[in-house]
């Protein structure tokens, strides 16, 4: 034991004595050396320092040293940029098919700050982007901090927002009944009308928040008109039709999923034609002792198209004329209005030229008296054998009058909100041609109306 311990101190003592040769001894005759120049030397370094040169060439050296540590901390400080990154995506973490998260918002702005070239190096390699991890947490209130992963560590970001308050709710689920609306109905060809829509589903599951379910007044497929290629009469189907939930107002309700996402809709196209006559009517009293002559049209009949019910319906087309005071011939251009129901006419504008003459009257007796609106609860009987016929008077020109006859003027009285009991109703006239004016001599007559 005693020869392990003489033998380490031996070997420290061969340390100490290379220390003191190689190291100390050498500082310590410098500090010596030095300690002895300036001693014996100390009036002529008084002098030197004192002159205004060696002053001037001190602080010229301090300054340049100051000056190079300053630019070189200041390049460091100018060296910090900063660039926003806008929209970007937040990504959560959660059971999607347990609960539905609100108040996270869809995209944040991230401030990066650092040097240019570490900014550009970051934007140019991929980053995890903003996530926030949800799980584990439970429906509720909860307040919860997004975060930022960049694989370059040599920059700071900042959020905004950073911190969040989210609401939790457990997703619940209910089934809907599917209908439809059309979309930019406008742009289908005029000829042709849309006459049935069938889904290929009548329901859909929707999914979310109880109090946005609650929310929910139709579930809609939007079957869009301009998606349909190269429409014309037949069936299409078209495919990946968009389904969308509403609410009482109307508003879309954008918090709400419906399963499926899309549906198929087979849409039935027709194109319900008829072509019908175009009958002129004037409206307002020639001139005195004036009357129309002849009504010559461009067109005298139009292909009407639209729904089937309102093309069934129609049995002409009626174009009223302004005659008020007219005195001498006239043509007239008429932009002929579409009836309710009907998309489109096979003639837009019509030409109508009005010739004109000198009115004579004819009088036609005994013509009897129709019954007009009269309820189906009742029944009517005029009051005397003057009060079932009348005279009427028919003015026009001379070449038309000729060739009316008695059976196309039809005297009438409307009983339209008549009831029970003895009533003096106004007799009215109409007559096929309208280019005649058609009067009767008896104004009013009387009727006794009873229950049947």
């Amino acid at each position: 034991m005693k020869k392990i311990i003489r033998k380490i101190g031996r070997l420290f003592h061969h340390i100490g004595l290379f220390f003191d040769k190689w190291l100390i001894t050498p500082i310590t005759k410098l500090i010596l050396i030095v300690m002895n120049f300036f001693k014996n030397n100390s009036k002529n370094i008084d002098r030197f320092a004192g002159k205004k040169s060696t002053l001037l060439i001190i602080s010229m050296i301090l300054a340049f040293i100051v000056f190079v540590w300053t630019d070189k901390e200041s390049n460091i400080m100018i060296d910090q940029y900063a660039e926003i990154l806008s929209d970007q995506q937040v990504t959560a973490v959660y059971n999607e098919e347990l609960y539905v998260v609100e108040g996270l918002p869809d995209t944040v702005d991230i401030t990066l700050v650092g040097q240019r070239r570490h900014i550009f190096l970051a934007k140019q390699s991929p980053a995890k982007g903003v996530s926030v991890d949800l799980t584990g947490l439970k429906p509720g209130n909860h307040k919860v901090t997004l975060k930022y992963t960049q694989r370059l560590k040599s920059l700071d970001y900042k959020l905004d927002p950073e911190n969040v308050t989210v609401t939790i709710y457990e997703k619940v689920s209910d089934t809907r009944t599917l209908t439809y609306d059309v979309l930019h109905k406008d742009n289908l060809d005029k000829k042709l009308y849309i006459s049935d829509i069938e889904l290929d589903r009548t329901d859909v599951i929707i999914k979310g928040a109880e109090y946005k379910l609650k929310q929910v007044a139709s579930v809609k497929a939007l079957v869009d008109v301009n998606e349909i290629p190269n429409p014309k009469a037949g069936e299409i189907e078209l495919k990946d039709v968009p389904l969308v939930a509403y609410d009482t107002d109307g508003m879309i309700l954008d918090d709400v999923e419906i399963v499926p996402k899309t549906v198929k809709a087979k849409l039935t196209i027709t194109s319900p034609s008829k072509e019908v006559p175009i009958k002129v009517i004037p409206k307002g009293d020639l001139a005195f002792g004036r009357s129309i002559k002849s009504m010559v049209l461009s067109s005298t009949l139009v292909t009407i198209y639209g729904e089937q019910a309102a093309v069934d319906e129609i049995e002409q087309l009626e174009v009223e004329i302004d005659t008020k005071g007219l005195a001498k011939d006239k043509e007239y251009h008429v932009t002929l209005k579409k009836p309710s129901g009907i998309t489109e006419l096979s003639t837009k504008t019509l030409t109508i030229k009005l010739t004109l003459d000198d009115s004579i009257t004819k009088e036609f007796e005994n013509i009897a008296i129709q019954f007009k609106n009269l309820g189906n609860n009742y029944k009517v009987q005029a009051l005397t054998d003057d009060d079932r016929q009348v005279t009427v008077v028919v003015s026009g020109s001379s070449d038309v009058v000729k060739k009316v006859e008695s059976t196309s003027i039809k005297p009438y009285i409307d009983l339209k909100d008549y009831g029970v009991g003895t009533h003096e109703v106004e007799v009215q006239v109409s007559g096929d041609d309208l280019k005649l004016n058609y009067e009767s001599k008896t104004k009013k007559v009387k009727i006794v109306i009873t229950k049947k």
